[in-house]
């Protein structure tokens, strides 16, 4: 007998177990977050992020999966699933990328060849530093500027730095800024700085070394975790508080909250408040391009950045309520949603539409809130006078009112006996069409809202006929 017979021979390792892989895969938590593929070594194969773990990574190890000639092989090494969970989708997208570019995963080869992905590029030579995402960053434009990446998705990308222009208020346009401008004074900003996503260095409202400061956080932030990176803030907070800075102080103490709040944003967008609603539907394949194609056919100078479009609701006269939706380039913007409750007429539209749009523009005045380029009302002339005769009333209007008729989709201006009849395919119009709906359920929402609420309490239905109206009370 071989003297080697008597000793028990071990098992060969096996690269892949497909259902116990799969089961603890499913084990993940349900969590936003990276996950590491490795194989009997301990090397990792892939890395790869997610919105949910479980759901994610549980899809590698169905037997329909089919990941294509050069991912396919992956499977038969996987040993272990390693992960890393991430307080939501921007983290995980900026995370991947990061141990993309430092573990150089095998079989994530399409990150590290010659094909076109999306970088982040920040132009720190600039006395005011734009951040772009680019898919050349080698373009001399770009020469000395800090650039992460390369990321996975453009879409993830964009959204993340959306949420990040939040709080960060970092500059995206193409402008040569210096501070020594002499017409800076008099510049209008774009409409990011009213909405409060650019601290707008382009109208001297932010000095140079302020603006970099905010600049080197935003880059500390790409390249640490958050959680240092928000104990470093409130160390530095603390600081500038006790040498009694405290306007340098309060921009830090508001970005801290603004970070902390990141993850709830994104909830909100897709779960939270607007729960109710579902995602806007834009018939226009590119958003901007709708707004470039409003714009030629309203023949105005200046290229529409923000629409806000108005309508009524109501149920036989009774529970008139009235909406307000804002669109910036062309994508909602619902920090900017209002809804009224119609108190000075039941029954009559027109009314109605005088009393929001009066509600909405006569405290505007002179101040630097966000203006509409485009009002679009939900109806034909007769909603469009009654919008124009209240803005005669107040001190500040939009550059543009139109009307949207809904059975024949005309678009009725001002001054115009004849309303345009445009193509169905027209951007222009399928980007009316799409914010006018999105009004409409914006009204429809908060009409059901009170009408439950009335009929839960009892209370007798008030409806009254077109056109009687009650004593003239505020609004």
């Amino acid at each position: 007998m071989d003297e080697t017979s008597d000793t028990p021979r071990q098992p060969e390792p096996t690269p892949s177990d497909g259902p116990s892989l799969l089961s603890r895969a499913r084990a993940l938590p349900a969590v936003a977050g990276v996950y590491l593929m490795k194989d009997a070594a301990g090397v990792v194969l892939y890395v790869g992020k997610a919105n949910n773990l479980p759901d994610r990574v549980s899809s590698y190890f169905l037997p329909s999966t089919d990941l294509g000639p050069r991912k396919q092989p992956m499977l038969e090494l996987i040993v272990e699933i390693d992960h890393i969970p991430c307080e939501g989708e921007w983290e995980a997208l900026l995370l991947e990328a990061r141990l993309v570019k430092d573990l150089k995963p095998r079989f994530n080869a399409r990150l590290l060849d010659d094909k076109s992905f999306p970088y982040l590029a920040v132009t720190i030579r600039e006395e005011f530093p734009g951040v772009y995402i680019t898919r050349d960053p080698a373009h001399p434009r770009f020469k000395g500027a800090r650039v992460y990446g390369p990321f996975t998705s453009g879409a993830a990308l964009r959204h993340s730095m959306q949420l990040l222009q939040r709080v960060f208020q970092f500059r995206t346009c193409e402008l040569d800024i210096r501070s020594d401008h002499p017409g800076n004074q008099s510049f209008r900003p774009c409409i990011l700085a009213n909405i409060d996503q650019c601290t707008a260095p382009c109208g001297n409202r932010i000095s140079g070394a302020r603006y970099r400061e905010d600049i080197e956080r935003f880059c500390r932030f790409l390249e640490s975790k958050r959680s240092v990176m928000l104990r470093e803030m409130r160390a530095d907070m603390e600081v500038a508080s006790a040498e009694r800075r405290y306007e340098a102080a309060a921009v830090l103490r508001d970005q801290i909250q603004a970070i902390e709040k990141l993850d709830e944003r994104e909830r909100r967008g897709s779960e939270g408040e607007y729960d109710w609603q579902p995602e806007v539907t834009l018939s226009a394949m590119d958003p901007k391009a709708g707004c470039r194609s409003l714009q030629r056919t309203l023949g105005l100078e200046r290229e529409i950045r923000c629409v806000e479009a108005v309508d009524i609701a109501h149920l036989a006269g009774g529970d008139t309520v009235g909406s307000l939706v804002c669109f910036v380039d062309g994508r909602p913007f619902k920090d900017r949603y209002r809804r009224f409750q119609v108190k000075s007429v039941t029954n009559d539209d027109y009314q109605a539409i005088r009393e929001v749009v009066s509600r909405r523009f006569r405290d505007a005045g002179d101040e630097p809130a966000l203006m509409p380029d485009v009002l679009l009302i939900d109806g034909g002339p007769g909603q469009l006078a009654a919008a124009l005769e209240a803005l005669e009333a107040v001190p500040a209007r939009p550059a543009m009112v139109i009307g949207l008729s809904k059975r024949e989709e005309l678009l009725h201006l001002p001054n115009d006996p004849e309303p345009l009849r445009l193509s169905r395919n027209h951007g222009g119009l399928q980007l009316c069409q799409a914010i006018r709906d999105e009004a409409h359920r914006f009204a429809q929402h908060y009409h059901h809202l009170l009408r439950t609420k009335r009929l839960l309490s009892g209370d007798a239905p008030k409806t009254r006929r077109r056109g009687k109206s009650p004593p003239d009370t505020k609004a």
